[in-house]
């Protein structure tokens, strides 16, 4: 009795897909059992739906995409730039900031030391380490060597042709051998050549 009522129930749902749906292809409304098999009601049903899926969710069109294209270029074209004058304006600003730092040091070893100026023979020790008043150098301090240090250490040049160097060399500030900075009389300058400019043409070896 159970199986029969199965039987019916079966026939009956097969019955009523080609009515809901229609038929799928190569089938017509009735076969020799009288109903789809179970497996090919649920592939059928997939494939409705599938088919809804496609026409509710279309892919993006040629148009779409080149106007994406073009939208991104002009982001680009904007974007690079400013990134480049970024990475200038911030050496240019390393640049002044080191010359600042540099010659206060030099101001205040002056102060300290009575008057006296730093030596270009001895002018990375006498900023970097201890110092007495006659201007001799010490790693370490003492009694005597009480001065200083005004730098950990000589900041490198940050642009132009010698670009990380540390070295100092006498006048002029030229951008000639393997120094980053120019030292005379007191005043520090960026061993540059004269072409070597901001944006604004100023030459670095005047700031």
């Amino acid at each position: 009795m159970r199986l029969k009522l199965f039987r019916a129930f079966r026939s009956g749902l097969a019955a009523s897909v080609p009515l809901l749906f229609g038929s799928p292809p190569g089938c017509g409304p009735h076969t020799r059992s009288g109903g789809y098999a179970a497996d090919s009601i649920g592939r059928y049903a997939l494939t409705q739906r599938a088919l809804v899926y496609g026409r509710n969710h279309r892919a993006f069109s040629l148009i779409e995409l080149v106007i994406v294209v073009v939208i991104i270029g002009i982001i680009a074209a904007i974007a690079i730039p400013r990134l480049s004058r970024g990475a200038a304006g911030a050496a240019e600003s390393a640049l002044i900031g080191d010359l600042t730092v540099i010659r206060a040091s030099i101001d205040l070893y002056t102060t300290e030391h009575v008057g006296g100026l730093p030596t270009l023979a001895n002018f990375v020790s006498q900023m970097i380490q201890f110092s007495d008043v006659n201007g001799n150098t010490s790693a370490t301090k003492t009694g005597l060597f009480i001065y200083g240090p005004y730098l950990r250490q000589i900041p490198p040049l940050p642009v132009g042709a010698q670009k990380g160097r540390t070295g100092i060399k006498a006048s002029p500030a030229d951008g000639v051998g393997a120094f980053g900075w120019v030292y005379s009389s007191g005043m520090i300058f960026a061993n540059t050549a004269a072409g070597e400019v901001d944006d604004s043409g100023k030459p670095y070896n005047t700031y």
